[in-house]
């Protein structure tokens, strides 16, 4: 019996522990990186009459009601010009781009002014079309990958102006503000 130290070999394809450590099986593609954690803890604030918020912000205005959400928007807003929508853009472009395509464009539109905004450092804010959560997600990568400041503002409608089909959306939206 030897009184020496021992050395253990470990051999290349060892598992170190980690499961990402795990050796990939030749010809096995690499998985593709995770996309960006962009959560964040929120708190809900109480209602007032005027809004603040960090220069350079984004702030997403959802609301299952087109009418309320503008009204809301004009009234609180004290920035015009930094006050985007679909819509807005929409109804910039008709009669110079056509009718088929005005979607597409529209929408590209209004993702290279949200960019370019938010890149200069200044505040957008965007009324959304509807409560879709992969809307939200596009603007909120968009200022992650500037490390902007990022804000989503509910505004409650009426039961009556709120649409069947949204009604849905609209509850799995107050369940994640209010976790």
């Amino acid at each position: 019996m030897s009184s020496g130290p021992r050395s253990v070999k470990i051999g290349e394809n060892e598992r170190g522990g980690w499961s990402s450590e795990r050796p990939r099986r030749p010809g096995e593609a690499e998985r593709p990186p995770r996309p960006a954690d962009v959560s964040v803890r929120g708190r809900v604030l109480s209602p007032s009459d005027s809004l603040r918020y960090s220069p350079g912000s984004l702030l997403l205005i959802a609301c299952a009601d087109r009418a309320t959400r503008d009204a809301f928007a004009a009234r609180v807003v004290s920035d015009a010009g930094a006050l985007l929508s679909l819509g807005k853009v929409r109804g910039l472009l008709e009669g110079h781009v056509a009718d088929d395509v005005i979607d597409e464009k529209s929408q590209a539109l209004l993702d290279a002014t949200t960019r370019k905004r938010l890149a200069e450092g200044h505040t957008v804010v965007i009324a959304l079309e509807g409560l879709d959560p992969a809307e939200r997600e596009r603007y909120v990568r968009m200022a992650h990958a500037f490390n902007r400041p990022r804000h989503l503002i509910l505004v409650e409608a009426g039961k009556d102006k709120v649409a069947e089909e949204d009604r849905a959306a609209l509850g799995e939206l107050r369940t994640m503000l209010d976790a």
